[in-house]
C-alpha cells in the first residue's frame, strides 16, 4: 500500500534543477493539457530512483495526461524515451497506452503501481542531449544490472559497478568504498567481484557524477543485452527461444545469446494471428530459396499482441521522421487492430531539444530539499496548492456523529508549557518522523493486544477447537513479543534524541534509520507468521459458521470497550503495519540528503520493507475484501452469507461459485433514493461484482438492513435520466427483468455511482457470462409508508442516542453502513482499504467552539474516525468522533484562534479545533493525511471546502 505522501519537491528540484512549468512530451512547447472534467483519481508512479509519487488525474483523462504530468514533475524534456509500465489484470507487464483513457487500462488504480522506466534505448547515448536524461538512463542501467536483465562478463560488470560507486560516493577511499559495497548490492555476484570493483574505482579519481553516467552508458551500450526485454517464444520445431525488439529491428535470442536479427530495412510486415507472431521479409534477390515469412509461437494471443505493439512503437520511434497520422475510421466495420504509435519520434525529439531554450536548464546532483508545504498548503501532482478558509483535504465515513464528552480540567495545557516544550525538544523534521514511528508503534502494540486478549478470553472455551487456538497463538504471540522489543528500542532512541538520558553524550543518537533497519531485518524472519494471519481469520470464520457458541463468544468480545474496531480488522493490522513502516521510511529518505549519516540505513530498511510489502500485498488485498464482506453480513438480512464461496439469494438460489478468497467482490455501498409509485424513497444500495442490492432499514433490535431487491449486473445498461424524470442527479438502471430509477444526493455522488456501476457491468459481462440466468427475480419494495417514515431518524437523535463508545449496545447502529444511511453518502472498497492502511497517533490539544481552554488528549486516527484517550497507556478509548461529512479548514481571523498549527473540523453546528505540536504533525493531520484519505470534491457548492468523500 503507498499513499499521497508528503513530497515537497519534484524530482528535478530534488536533484538541483530549478523549478519550471514542465513540458508536454506529446505536444512540443505546450504545458500539459487541461485536465478533462470528472472525478479525480490518485495514480501511484514509481520513479527510477525508487521513490513513489502520486498524481491526480481525471477518470476520463487519456494516458498521455498522466505521462505528461510525470514528465513535467521531473522537469524532463526528453521524456519520449520513457514510458509507464504496469501489470494488467492478466498479470502481464504492459505499457500505458497514451491515447486510451487511463482508467480503461488500469482497472484498480488503488492497487496498481505504474513504473516510470526507459522504453526506447537509442544506439548511441550521445543522442541524449540533457544530463538529466542521461542520469535517468544510468538509473535504468543500475536497475537492469541488479535484477540480472543486463548480463555481461565479470570484467564489464565490475567496471560498470565501479562507475556507479564513483557517481554515488565520489573519489576512492578504500574503507568507504568497501563499506558502501557491503551496504549496497548492484549485481547478483557482487561479493566475488569486490576486489576488482575496488581496483577499477581507484582509477576514477576526479571523475564527476555526470562523467560517471556517461562512461556507464558508454560501456552498457556495447553489451549484447543492452535495453533488451525478452519475450518467450518457440520456432516451428518447438525450440524455446526469446524475441526482442531494438532500435535496429527484431532480435532472436536463445538464452542470453543473440542468434538472429531482422533489420527494419529487411522487414516488410509484422503481424500476429492468435498465438503466432509473423515476420514477413522483403525478398532477397541474391537468394532464390529464401524464406519470406517467419513464424514464432508465443504463450498466448495477448503475449503476441503486447510484443507486436512494442515492435510497432520501436519502428515508428527510430525509423520515422514524424508521428504517424491516425487512420480514418471505417464506415461499416473494422479489421485488425487500430493501435498506432503516439508521440514524437526520435528525430523530432532531437530537433526540438536542440532548438529549445529548456536544454539550458542546469542539472546538479547535490540534493536540495525545498521547504515543506507551509500551513494551509497541500501537495497535489507535485505542486503546492493553498488550503484557504473552508478548504479541506477530503475524506469519508465512519460511524454516526459522536460528540466526545471529556471535560476533565486536569488536561488543560497552558501556552507557557507549549513554549517551554518547543525550546527544549529537537526541531529537526527527522525527529518528528521518528516520533510518528514511536506513537503509531504504541497504538499498533495495543491493537496486537486485542488479539492476544481475544485468545486468552475465548481460547479457554471448549467451543474453540485446538487447531484454531494454536493457529492464533503460534502466529500472533511471536509477532507481539517482537514488537514489544521494537517499541522499547524506539522509545530508548527517542529519549536519547530528546536528551532525556545521558546516553546521548556517548554518541550521535539523532537518527532512527539504524533502529528500523535492525528491527525490520528481524521482522523479515517472521514473514511465515505474517502469512498465517490471514489463514487464522479464515479459520475463525469457518469455525464460527459451524459453531453458534463460538460466534456468540466472538460477538460478546467485540462489544468490549477494548475492541474499538470490528474484531476481524485487528487480524489484518500486522499487514497494514508493514505499509506504515514503508511510508515512514519514504518520508525519512525524502528528508535526508544522501550524505546524512542515517540515509544509508534508512534506504536499506526501505528496500527490505518494500520487499515484504510486495510479497504480502496480494494476500492483503484479498483479505481486506474478505474482512469487509464479514462486516457487511452483520448489517444485512435477506442474503444467507456474503462471505462464503457460493452466495445465496433470499429465495435460496445460488448466485455463483468462486474460489474461497476470490469469491464475492465488494465495490461500493451508500444511500440513493429509489423512485417508485410513492415517490422517492431512501434506500441503501450495495454494489458487488455481480449484483446490485437495494435495501431498507429494518426496525429490528439489531438495526439490520433488509434486502428488498437484487439487480443482476450481467446485461445491465445505465442511462442518466434527470431530464426524463425531472429529478436532480437521477439515472436509470435497465436490467434484463427490471428497470429502476434512482437519484443521488449530489452530482459528485451520482458520478461515483455511475462510474463504479459501469465498471462492475463490464466485469460482469466479461467474467460472469450466463451466471445471471440463475438469479431470482428482483424483489419489490414491501415496506409500508409508516415503516418508511419511522426510518427517518434525525441527526440530532442519532448523536443523542449514540454519542461515543462509552454507550456501546448490542445493536449495530454505529457502523459505517448506518452512518452512510444517516448522512446520505457512499463509500467504496478503495476507501476502506486506504483508511485501514493509513493511521496516525499522537497527542493533540482539542478545543470546543465555545470553550476557552485546550484539552490534551491522546488521539488515534483510523478507520474514518478519531478515537480519544486520556493517555496512550489507556486500554480503551473514552470517546470517538467519526469524520463522515466533516470538512477540515484553518480557522479564520474572526474565530480568534491565535495559535500555531491549528486545524478545524466542522459538520453542521458541530465545530472542533485541534492543535498539534509542530508544523510536521500539523501537516500530517491537516494536510498529508487528508491527501491520502480524502479527495477534493470539485462539484461542491463551496469550492473552498474539502468534504469527506472519496
Amino acid at each position: 500500500m503507498v499513499e499521497p505522501e508528503e513530497r515537497p519537491s519534484v524530482a528535478g528540484q530534488r536533484l538541483g534543477a530549478p523549478e519550471s512549468m514542465g513540458i508536454s512530451t506529446l505536444e512540443p512547447g505546450q504545458r500539459p493539457p487541461t485536465m478533462p472534467p470528472g472525478r479525480q483519481v490518485s495514480i501511484r508512479v514509481q520513479m527510477l530512483d525508487d521513490t513513489q509519487e502520486v498524481f491526480e488525474v481525471s477518470q476520463r483523462a487519456p494516458g498521455k495526461v498522466l505521462f505528461d504530468l510525470v514528465c513535467a514533475h521531473l522537469n524532463l524534456i526528453e521524456g519520449d524515451y520513457f514510458g509507464l509500465e504496469f501489470q494488467d489484470q492478466r498479470k502481464m507487464t504492459v505499457w500505458l497506452d497514451l491515447l486510451k483513457p487511463t482508467l480503461k487500462q488500469i482497472r484498480r488504480p488503488k492497487n496498481t503501481i505504474l513504473r516510470f522506466v526507459v522504453k526506447f534505448f537509442p544506439p548511441d547515448h550521445s543522442q541524449l542531449l540533457e544530463e538529466l536524461t542521461r542520469y535517468l538512463f544510468a538509473l535504468q542501467i543500475k536497475h537492469d544490472l541488479a535484477c540480472g536483465r543486463l548480463t555481461c562478463n565479470e570484467s564489464s560488470a565490475a567496471l560498470l559497478v565501479s562507475h556507479i560507486v564513483q557517481s554515488e560516493i565520489g573519489d576512492f577511499d578504500e574503507v568507504q568504498c568497501k563499506q558502501h559495497l557491503l551496504n549496497n548490492k548492484y549485481i547478483p555476484e557482487q561479493d566475488a567481484l569486490m576486489d576488482k570493483i575496488i581496483e577499477y574505482h581507484r582509477k576514477h579519481v576526479g571523475q564527476t557524477p555526470a562523467e560517471s553516467d556517461y562512461q556507464l552508458l558508454e560501456i552498457a551500450r556495447r553489451l549484447e543485452m543492452y535495453g533488451v526485454r525478452l519475450y518467450p517464444a518457440k520456432d516451428r520445431e518447438g525450440t524455446k527461444l526469446s524475441l526482442a525488439v531494438a532500435h535496429s529491428g527484431v532480435l532472436v535470442f536463445q538464452g542470453h545469446t543473440k542468434i538472429n536479427a531482422f533489420n527494419w530495412s529487411k522487414v516488410r510486415k509484422l503481424s500476429f494471428k492468435r498465438k503466432r507472431f509473423l515476420i514477413k521479409l522483403r525478398p532477397d534477390l541474391n537468394q532464390s530459396n529464401c524464406q519470406d515469412t517467419l513464424e514464432f509461437m508465443m504463450g498466448s494471443r495477448d503475449c503476441c499482441k503486447v510484443f507486436w505493439k512494442i515492435c510497432v512503437e520501436y519502428h515508428a520511434f527510430f525509423r520515422l521522421f514524424e508521428e504517424p497520422k491516425p487512420k480514418p475510421k471505417p464506415v461499416l466495420f473494422t479489421r485488425g487492430s487500430s493501435f498506432r504509435f503516439s508521440g514524437r519520434t526520435q528525430r523530432q525529439v532531437i530537433d526540438y531539444v536542440k532548438d529549445s531554450e529548456f536544454k539550458k536548464v542546469p542539472f546538479e546532483r547535490s540534493p536540495q530539499h525545498s521547504e515543506s508545504p507551509s500551513a494551509g498548503q497541500v501537495m497535489v501532482n507535485g505542486q503546492k496548492q493553498s488550503l484557504s478558509l473552508g478548504q479541506s483535504p477530503d475524506r469519508r465515513q465512519p460511524s454516526p456523529l459522536t460528540s466526545p464528552l471529556l471535560t476533565d480540567a486536569g488536561f488543560v495545557r497552558t501556552d507557557d508549557e507549549d513554549e517551554v516544550r518547543r525550546k527544549r525538544f529537537p526541531t529537526d523534521k527527522a525527529y518528528f518522523i521518528a516520533k510518528e514511528l514511536l506513537t503509531t508503534e504504541r497504538t499498533y502494540l495495543k491493537d496486537l493486544e486485542v488479539i492476544t486478549s481475544f485468545q486468552k478470553c475465548v481460547g479457554k472455551d471448549e467451543a474453540m477447537p485446538d487447531s484454531l487456538r494454536n493457529l492464533i497463538f503460534a502466529n500472533f504471540e511471536p509477532v507481539y513479543k517482537f514488537h514489544e522489543t521494537f517499541l522499547n528500542d524506539v522509545e530508548q532512541r527517542l529519549a536519547q534524541w530528546e536528551g532525556r538520558s545521558n546516553a546521548h553524550i556517548k554518541g550521535d543518537y539523532q537518527r532512527v534509520g539504524d533502529v528500523m533497519l535492525k528491527n525490520i531485518q528481524g521482522l523479515k524472519l517472521l514473514t511465515a507468521h505474517l502469512q498465517k494471519h490471514s489463514e487464522a481469520l479464515l479459520e475463525l470464520e469457518r469455525t464460527c459458521r459451524s459453531s453458534r457458541r463460538l460466534e456468540g463468544l466472538c460477538r460478546d468480545f467485540e462489544l468490549q470497550k477494548l475492541c474499538y474496531l470490528p474484531l476481524n480488522i485487528f487480524f489484518l493490522r500486522p499487514l497494514h503495519r508493514l505499509m506504515h513502516y514503508k511510508q515512514i521510511l519514504e518520508r525519512l529518505c525524502k528528508h535526508y540528503p544522501p550524505t546524512h549519516a542515517d540515509f544509508r540505513d534508512s534506504r536499506a530498511a526501505l528496500a527490505d520493507i518494500s520487499e515484504m510489502v510486495v510479497q504480502l500485498h496480494g494476500t492483503l488485498i484479498k483479505m481486506e475484501n474478505f474482512q469487509k464482506l464479514l462486516e457487511l453480513k452483520k448489517d444485512l438480512t435477506g442474503v444467507e452469507d456474503l462471505a462464503i464461496p457460493g452466495r445465496v439469494s433470499s429465495d435460496g438460489l445460488e448466485i455463483r461459485k468462486v474460489d474461497e478468497l476470490d469469491r464475492n467482490e465488494f465495490i461500493r455501498l451508500g444511500c440513493l433514493s429509489k423512485l417508485s409509485g410513492k415517490g422517492l424513497q431512501q434506500r441503501m444500495f450495495f454494489l458487488f461484482n455481480d449484483v446490485l442490492m437495494y435495501t431498507s432499514r429494518g426496525m429490528t433490535a439489531s438495526n439490520q438492513f433488509k434486502v428488498n431487491g437484487q439487480l443482476p449486473l450481467y446485461g445491465m445498461t445505465i442511462r442518466e435520466s434527470e431530464d426524463e424524470w425531472g429529478v436532480p442527479h437521477s439515472f436509470t438502471l435497465f436490467g434484463q427483468r427490471q428497470s429502476v430509477v434512482v437519484a443521488a444526493s449530489s452530482a459528485s455522488e451520482m458520478e461515483k455511482w455511475v462510474e463504479d456501476i459501469k465498471m462492475a457491468i463490464e466485469l460482469a459481462d466479461k467474467c460472469n457470462g450466463s451466471s445471471a440466468e440463475i438469479l431470482s427475480s428482483s424483489f419489490t419494495d414491501s415496506k409500508s409508508p409508516e415503516e418508511s417514515s419511522a426510518d427517518q431518524e434525525s441527526e440530532d437523535d442519532l448523536s443523542a442516542s449514540r454519542t461515543s463508545l462509552e454507550r456501546q449496545t448490542p445493536h449495530r447502529g454505529n457502523t459505517t453502513v448506518h452512518v452512510c444511511w444517516h448522512r446520505n453518502t457512499s463509500v467504496s472498497m478503495v476507501d476502506f482499504s486506504v483508511a485501514l492502511e493509513n493511521q496516525l497517533s499522537g497527542n493533540l490539544l482539542r478545543k470546543f467552539k465555545n470553550s476557552n481552554g485546550w484539552q490534551k488528549l491522546w488521539v488515534v486516527f483510523t478507520n474514518f474516525s478519531l478515537f480519544f484517550y486520556k493517555t496512550h497507556q489507556d486500554e480503551f478509548p473514552l470517546a470517538s468522533l467519526p469524520l463522515l461529512g466533516y470538512s477540515i479548514t484553518v480557522p479564520s481571523e474572526s474565530e480568534n484562534i491565535h495559535k500555531d498549527y491549528v486545524f478545524k473540523l466542522h459538520f453542521k453546528s458541530h465545530v472542533y479545533y485541534f492543535r498539534s505540536e509542530s508544523e510536521y504533525s500539523f501537516e500530517r493531520y491537516s494536510t498529508n493525511t487528508n491527501l491520502i484519505l480524502f479527495r477534493m470534491d470539485s462539484t461542491a457548492n463551496n469550492p473552498s471546502v474539502v468534504v469527506l468523500v472519496t
